[in-house]
């Protein structure tokens, strides 16, 4: 049982690396699949990134810098409930996978915007709670 379970896990990395390499002509749902995870992890790579910049910047006021951390988490719950819920429909399909990973993408995009505007916020801007750079 053990032998096939890592057969079976072979298996399924060897495509997934090849389709990782072309993902502007993937065809199968494997592939697509794959790509749309890739995409998405590079998004939530720069989201972290524009988060630790930010949680930086609030070093020396913990109390915001609680605030931060409290309005990721909300916002992580709500959007992987968010994606749950708007991808149920295919949850038992060979897409949901591709589905989930693009509207994590999508609403990540959304948060990396919203964290670059906080960011970009000018010396003096009192409707901004992240000191500028």
């Amino acid at each position: 049982m053990r032998t096939f379970f890592i057969m079976a896990t072979l298996v399924a990395a060897a495509p997934a690396a090849a389709f990782a390499q072309d993902c502007a002509n993937a065809t199968s749902q494997m592939a697509l699949n794959v790509c749309a995870d890739q995409a998405y992890r590079k998004t939530d790579a720069e989201l972290n990134a524009d988060y630790r910049q930010i949680n930086d910047r609030l070093k020396s006021d913990k109390d915001a810098a609680k605030l931060l951390v409290n309005a990721q988490k909300a916002w992580l719950a709500f959007r992987d409930a968010e994606c749950t819920f708007s991808t149920s429909a295919s949850a038992q399909g060979s897409v949901y996978p591709m589905l989930v990973a693009q509207c994590r993408d999508g609403l990540t995009r959304k948060r990396v915007e919203e964290l670059k505007a906080y960011l970009r916020c000018e010396e003096g801007d009192l409707s901004c709670p992240v000191p500028s750079g």
